[in-house]
């Protein structure tokens, strides 16, 4: 018989189970690297989880960081050990928490941030990739455009908070990351990084430009984290400054944590 391998097996038979097998082995491979990161998962009831995991555990994988920054071995199993600033409101699975404290602090729902590494982000040349302006060479406003640089900054209670004394550039991508403004005194100075994607600019009364921040209040800008360096940021206070003013998008104020109806 055309087709047949033997007496009552033919070619599309042993196809199929051909595909078969090479599926089964597709989803253990992609079930194996979905565990590189963030696994094993806890309950979300008790949070206990698996400490000794053995299914579809993928052999280690070595990665070389750039610029002798040494190296990488995952998965690596380390747990995120901050303490959880929040509260269940019921204890069945599947109910939302509430935080702890000051919400924008408390890293849980928009404010979340991940533990990353505390060191600056670079370039492919080695530099700090995100600098002030006044360090980044070859870097400037162009003309014609507008200077945020002096501009007061606004919350969403339309309070003044601060003026910006610089602006943060990125010098992998050329654009425009931060606003160093200071929110300080004369006895107590203090500058912090306002991230752009929160940023408005807006024309008051004598056609005046300012900037605009809805997402917190004039007040909410003293605790915004700082970067511990004024002439570079690392990756973890990078997601530490993004997620309080992301967090003030839903804390800020009482009457945004309520239904709209």
């Amino acid at each position: 018989m055309t087709g047949s391998v033997v007496g009552n097996i033919d070619v599309a038979q042993v196809v199929l189970y051909v595909f078969w097998v090479f599926f089964a082995g597709l989803i253990w491979y992609i079930r194996q690297e979905d565990r590189r990161e963030g696994y094993p998962l806890e309950s979300d009831v008790s949070g206990r989880y698996n400490k000794s995991p053995w299914l579809f555990i993928p052999p280690k994988k070595t990665f070389l960081l750039p610029h002798g920054q040494g190296v990488k071995k995952v998965p690596d199993f380390k747990r995120d050990e901050r303490s959880l600033m929040a509260k269940r409101v019921a204890p069945a699975p599947g109910y939302p928490i509430e935080p702890i404290g000051n919400p924008l602090l408390a890293g849980v729902g928009p404010g979340s941030w991940a533990e990353r590494s505390d060191k600056p982000d670079i370039t492919a040349h080695g530099d700090f990739r995100i600098v002030p302006l006044r360090l980044a060479e070859g870097f400037h406003i162009v003309e014609g455009q507008t200077n945020p640089i002096g501009m007061s900054v606004y919350g969403c209670d339309q309070q003044k908070a601060g003026t910006v004394k610089d602006v943060w550039v990125d010098r992998a991508e050329h654009l425009l990351r931060y606003y160093e403004v200071d929110v300080g005194t004369a006895e107590e100075p203090r500058t912090i990084l306002l991230p752009n994607n929160f940023v408005v600019f807006k024309t008051g009364r004598g056609k005046v430009r300012y900037i605009y921040v809805h997402a917190i209040t004039s007040g909410q800008f003293a605790d915004v984290p700082k970067a511990a360096s004024s002439e570079a940021v690392t990756l973890r206070e990078e997601d530490r400054i993004t997620g309080y003013f992301g967090a003030g998008l839903l804390y800020a104020l009482r009457r945004r944590q309520e239904a709209v109806l």
